[in-house]
């Protein structure tokens, strides 16, 4: 499928020279006219400079662009991680003949180490000059915000409203240093419908919640999360009501997909998880649970070796801190019951375990009754634990 750009934004892809290999590093994302902006930024106490200095800029109504490195995260850097990230975000405004003000920046990458300010200040300009509208160049921008990425990350959708069409855009990054409140995961949506900024901010709000706060590689949260959402409205066509819903959910389907694809490309993975919790009083009550299992080093193992070991999954659910009773509660693998209220059942380990050594697991908790019971539900997704894995992420600086 050909995916592609909303009205009125161009997309760039360049190496510019951070990264030794010679790959692409550097994206940038360009509204040909002032968009609403908003984003959703990582929860780290220690964060990146371009974290610090785009957080402080959205919402806004008069954004224009946003500029990416990868392969220098530019966290950990001081004063001059900073004046580093105002100053990719003025140079490439300058190219816009706009305000910095009107510019976000993000990294991602190795922490703790200058970026190479020369290579980048000489990419930008290479990077304005390669902006286009066409679906190279919002392949090229996914590529170049890749790290340890093994495929690209993008995907458009076209959304119908009362008064005519609108199409919803976006491109991320990620595949390990992976949890919620967020990944270590860079992500810019984009579309031409016209909303205001706090429509944006609500939208990429409500998205991010249910997708990318909804995946975790490692439990790791990193320093430099950003999802952020630009409308820049050259379809002509606001949002209200029922519209909104349409914009909201489409916004979210984009989300998923990008959150999803991540965990599909995890850092040594071999399954790919999905982890529903369901009948519990609330959303939050549901998400605890579903984290704690999405998380647990046991369950992932479990997985990696095609060992339907369910008193893992049941033990990371009780330590989560919810007060339900074991008596209403059961879970399925692969369609296969092998816990129903709170009693083991007899199950074909040998064919539960070969269901399992397909690329996808379904684990599905559910609560029927008792205390915290109720029809709130949540959707995680995780991946398996690997040797590969930790061979990746030991080696990683070495």
């Amino acid at each position: 499928m050909t995916h592609q750009l909303p009205q009125g934004f161009q997309t760039a892809g360049v190496t510019c020279g951070i990264k030794e290999s010679g790959k692409p590093d550097l994206a940038a994302f360009v509204s040909e006219v002032p968009a609403a902006t908003a984003g959703v930024f990582a929860q780290n106490r220690v964060l990146g400079a371009p974290v610090l200095v785009s957080r402080e800029r959205v919402p806004r109504s008069d954004c224009r662009a946003v500029i990416i490195n990868s392969g220098n995260a530019n966290a950990c850097t001081g004063d001059s991680g900073l004046a580093d990230a105002r100053q990719m975000t003025e140079q490439l405004a300058t190219q816009l003949e706009c305000s910095g003000e009107q510019v976000l920046v993000c990294s991602t990458g190795i922490i703790g180490v200058p970026l190479p300010m020369d290579v980048i200040t000489a990419g930008i300009p290479q990077a304005a000059a390669a902006l286009a509208d066409s679906p190279e160049s919002l392949e090229s921008a996914a590529t170049a915000m890749m790290t340890t990425d093994t495929f690209a990350k993008f995907v458009s959708e076209e959304v119908e409203l009362s008064s005519g069409s609108v199409r919803v855009t976006g491109a991320a990054k990620g595949a390990a240093m992976i949890a919620p409140n967020m990944a270590t995961m860079l992500c810019v949506v984009m579309t031409d419908a016209d909303l205001t900024a706090e429509q944006t901010d609500s939208l990429i709000r409500y998205g991010v919640d249910r997708t990318f706060n909804c995946i975790s590689v490692d439990g790791h949260m990193s320093t430099s999360d950003s999802v952020i959402l630009m409308a820049n409205g050259t379809s002509g066509h606001s949002v209200d009501g029922s519209d909104e819903d349409l914009v909201r959910n489409a916004v979210q389907r984009i989300c998923q997909k990008l959150a999803t694809d991540i965990i599909r490309d995890a850092e040594g993975a071999a399954h790919f998880v999905t982890v529903d919790v369901q009948g519990f009083d609330t959303r939050e009550t549901a998400f605890r649970i579903a984290k704690e299992i999405a998380e647990s080093a046991l369950v992932k193992t479990a997985i990696c070796g095609n060992d339907p070991n369910w008193g893992r999954i049941t033990s990371a659910a009780g330590y989560a801190g919810i007060n339900f009773d074991v008596a209403h509660l059961s879970l399925t693998i692969n369609d296969v019951e092998v816990y129903r209220a709170g009693t083991p059942v007899k199950y074909d380990e040998a064919a539960l375990s070969e269901k399992m050594a397909q690329e996808d697991v379904h684990l599905l908790l559910e609560l029927a009754g008792g205390p915290c019971s109720g029809s709130e539900s949540v959707r995680f997704w995780t991946s398996d634990l690997t040797q590969e894995y930790v061979r990746l992420n030991s080696e990683y600086t070495t």
